[in-house]
């Protein structure tokens, strides 16, 4: 790319799971798609994370197997923390850019920028946290909405997640079922989206995993009395099932209950052609394209006229969205303007701040 000066990496992914991740892991698909979306702009990449790499990235690990059974416990981090530390001792990038938790403690002992994505909530202590790093990291918002959540942060720009669209399979028909993509828990709306079909008379299929101890009583109470003829729970579903389940679906319904920073199963389910019914909450308003790529609704008991009514919206439109705006290179070129303005390098700095749309 004429006037891009390639840079030099490191992307610290979690102590959790493999890049990309075979099931759950919505930090570590997105930082594998950025890796290999930075390769293919040109830039060198050095990923530290565990197990194995699926990345086009240079690997080093400081776990051999991921520890996402330890999910939660502070061991994994600090000790990924300690050992991504003596990797980046031996060598010089230009920008580092940190997933981690307890890693970005170090930024400012570090000889490069820190970059970090704040990839959860920004309220209560995780809030309090990234206020306390202050100038030492340059942290960047998932969305719009997730910056409105905390705007005296020190925020340094704004980039979207992002897919490969070409990897989703496209379908134009779809099949009779509606679908719930996600955790079991109570803030992501489960019950909502099981009664909304129930009452639009639409079966709907429940994939996901309920891992958490916290989370059964929910499941327990609200989800299993619920479960019928028309009514599926498949548990957690692989990524070639996902993918699957995604394409075929006549909708994805998202009632989110809670302001979560960005919902990336409803840019999958539209890369496939298929529709997002949702609740006006976070950032969903920045991802669905109301009356045109699915219905945002402001109460639940809209939703189910809602799904009655996700027929009349394109496939093709969908898609099209998610190229045109949701694509790892735009995440890429993003991030790219993003580092080059923290390094000092004033390449295409603005649109990188501002986090609109970057053509290359």
């Amino acid at each position: 790319m004429p006037g891009i000066r390639p840079l030099d990496i490191a992307m610290i992914s979690t102590p959790w799971f493999e890049l990309p991740p075979a099931g759950y892991g919505g930090i570590e698909s997105m930082c594998a798609e950025l890796v290999d979306g930075l390769v293919e702009l040109g830039h060198r990449v050095t990923v530290i994370g565990v197990g194995h790499n699926g990345t086009r990235g240079r690997f080093v690990a400081t776990y051999e197997t991921p520890q996402g059974d330890r999910l939660g416990s502070a061991g994994p981090e600090v000790v990924h923390a300690a050992r991504a530390a003596r990797t980046l001792a031996a060598l010089r990038p230009d920008i580092i850019h940190d997933h981690s938790t307890a890693g970005p403690l170090q930024a400012r002992l570090r000889r490069a920028p820190t970059v970090v994505t704040a990839h959860g909530p920004v309220t209560g202590v995780t809030g309090d946290y990234y206020r306390a790093l202050g100038d030492t990291v340059h942290l960047v918002a998932l969305s719009r909405a997730q910056q409105a959540q905390a705007p005296d942060i020190r925020w340094s720009g704004q980039v979207h997640n992002a897919v490969r669209t070409a990897d989703y399979p496209y379908r134009q028909h779809k099949g009779r079922y509606a679908l719930f993509l996600g955790r079991l828990a109570a803030e992501k709306g489960v019950h909502l989206a099981m009664d909304a079909a129930r009452q639009a008379d639409m079966p709907i299929v429940v994939a996901g995993a309920c891992n958490d101890p916290a989370e059964r009583p929910y499941v327990d109470a609200e989800i299993v009395p619920r479960l019928g003829e028309d009514t599926r729970w498949i548990g957690e579903a692989d990524h070639a099932t996902k993918l699957d389940l995604l394409a075929h679906a006549r909708c994805l319904v998202f009632p989110i209950c809670w302001e979560e920073p960005f919902g990336m199963v409803m840019v999958e389910a539209m890369a496939c052609g298929t529709p997002v019914v949702a609740l006006r909450r976070g950032s969903v308003p920045e991802i669905v394209d109301d009356g045109v790529t699915g219905f945002i609704c402001d109460r639940p008991g809209q939703l189910p006229a809602a799904l009655r009514c996700v027929d009349r919206l394109s496939p093709r439109a969908c898609r099209e969205r998610v190229r045109q705006r949701f694509d790892t290179l735009n995440m890429a070129c993003a991030y790219q303007a993003l580092y080059h303005l923290v390094a000092g390098h004033r390449t295409e700095p603005a649109t990188a701040a501002s986090g609109r749309r970057l053509h290359h």
